[in-house]
Parts: structure tokens; sequence; C-alpha cells
């Protein structure tokens, strides 16, 4: 398979920056448009490295892509009709940013991110051994590392800026940011979203352990699906057929990067250390590997 070009910074002159993430640029449009690229930069312990991991960004960009289309029949989405080529005026951007940008409707994002959690593992396991809660959450006695949940829980937190940790957050902290219906929308829709990815993904052999939504609201206060979905970045994604209760499951995202880091001698803030090729080509295939195995 022939590796795209690496793109880490977009570095667009012909539209104004309005923001840029540990992943994505957006660039303004309209009054009604902006335009989101996908790079391939990666970020590890909240620290955005120097080296991109080749085609990443398309990979994100086209499994969000299925799923917007595939779970529309539940929410309304963030995505537009308009192509690149009808708000870039420079051939050789459009080129560039192919398979990476899209033109999505403005909304306005809510200040909360909605995790929602179907098994046990990372900062929920850590929480389980010693409260036998996950954020605030009370749950059975007896769970495994890896447990799945007797039934998906939603467990929020805020949006930290760039280089900054998310805080978990109560459902009575989400009633306080949102008022009580839309806290209660988002989490339903949340729940909705998760089981039902859940479920067709495990058909296809990977096992979605948690995952992270995001969400804005139009003029008229409709509540749309915004941002990534259910991508190897936002989810934790793992192999059916490794799966083992007790352990912690391989996954299909930047756990190699992880795993590479922590036998550096790096404190863990800016600036990140340089990756071997042979690090950033195997991370790379094993967004393709999620990917085809989702959505072909």
């Amino acid at each position: 398979m022939t590796i795209p070009a690496s793109l880490h910074d977009t570095n667009l002159t012909s539209l104004p920056l309005i923001h840029k993430g540990k992943v994505r640029d957006i660039y303004d449009i309209d009054d009604q448009h902006m335009l989101i690229v996908t790079t391939d930069r990666l970020s590890a312990f909240d620290v955005i490295l120097p080296d991109p991991i080749p085609g990443k960004g398309i990979v994100l960009n086209e499994v969000s892509e299925f799923w917007f289309k595939k779970l529309t029949h539940l929410i309304p989405n963030q995505l537009s009709d308009i192509t690149l080529d009808q708000v870039l005026n420079n051939p050789a951007d459009c080129q560039r940013l192919e398979k990476r940008g899209i033109v999505v409707k403005k909304l306005k994002p809510l200040p909360i991110e909605a995790i929602v959690r179907g098994y046990l593992i990372g900062s929920g396991w850590k929480d389980y051994q010693k409260s036998g809660q996950v954020c605030g959450i009370q749950l059975p006695n007896g769970l495994q590392q890896a447990s799945q949940l007797p039934e998906a829980i939603f467990t929020p937190s805020t949006k930290a800026a760039v280089g900054a940790h998310d805080e978990n957050i109560s459902y009575q902290q989400t009633i306080e940011l949102l008022g009580e219906d839309l806290a209660q929308q988002v989490r339903d829709i949340s729940l909705n979203l998760y089981t039902t990815a859940a479920e067709y993904a495990l058909q296809r052999g990977i096992i979605i352990a948690d995952t992270k939504f995001e969400f804005g609201l139009d003029d008229n206060g409709v509540l749309h699906l915004i941002d990534e979905v259910l991508t190897p970045d936002s989810s934790r994604f793992w192999d059916a057929k490794e799966y083992k209760v007790g352990t912690s499951p391989a996954s299909f995202d930047k756990q190699i990067v992880r795993d590479y880091l922590e036998t550096l001698d790096w404190d863990k803030t800016a600036p990140g250390p340089s990756l071997s090729e042979e690090v950033a080509l195997k991370t790379a295939a094993k967004y393709r590997e999620a990917q085809a195995l989702l959505t072909q």
C-alpha cells in the first residue's frame, strides 16, 4: 500500500485560522461554515509530538465521516454538502488537504466531553480499585480489569485547553453547566450512540471499550454531533479475538507510541521526543487496520 504524504501543519493562507488543536486545524469560511483539517499530528501524555504518523489524519477523517453518516438516523451532525474546491481557490491546497479537510456547519459547541464507558479500563479501572466506583457511579463488586460493565455508563468531563488535562465531572455538574433538559438529552443520546456503534463494531471484530462524543447546538437549539466520532483517537478499540478479562487488551491506537515513550528518559513535558520510523509506521498500520475492519 502507498503511504500518503504526511501532514503535520496545514499553514493555509487563504482562510483565517480559528483554532489549532492537538490534531485538527479549524479555518473560518463564512457565518455558517468552517473548514476542519485533520492532520497527522499525534499527542501523547498531552504533548504534541514533533513527528507525524503518516496518513493518520486521513483515517480519522474517513472513519468519522463513516460514523456521521451511519448514525444520522439518531442525531443530526456537522457535515455540510460543500466541497473543498468550493472554498479553496488554490488547487495545490485542495490536493494537499484531500481526504483530510471537511467543510462543516458552524455550531455552538457544548462545554463538555460526553464520555461513555462500556468496559472497566484506564482511569475507570483505577477509580474502581480505590472506591468501587467510576466517576461517582457505584459498580458491582468483583469486577476485573477489562470487565464488561453491566450496562454502559455516562462519565462526562470538562474540555481542557491544549496541553492541559480534562477533568471528570458528575452528572449533577453537567446539569449545572447545560441545564437539566439538555444534560439529559446529551446523556441519553451518548449512551444510544455508543450502544448502537458497539454492537456494529463487535460484528466486525472490534470491541469499543469506551469513547468520547462532542456536541453542538444550531441557532434553533437543535443538538448536533460534532468534532470526530468513534475513531481510534477518540475511542479505545480492542481486537475481539485477543480480548481477555483481567488483562489490559492491546488497542488499535497510539498505544505503540505510548509504550515506546515509556522506555525513554522523558519527563512527559514539551517538547516531545522524536519517534523512530518503525514506531511511526507500525502505529499508522494499526490505524488503517481499524478503519478496514469497521468500514469495508
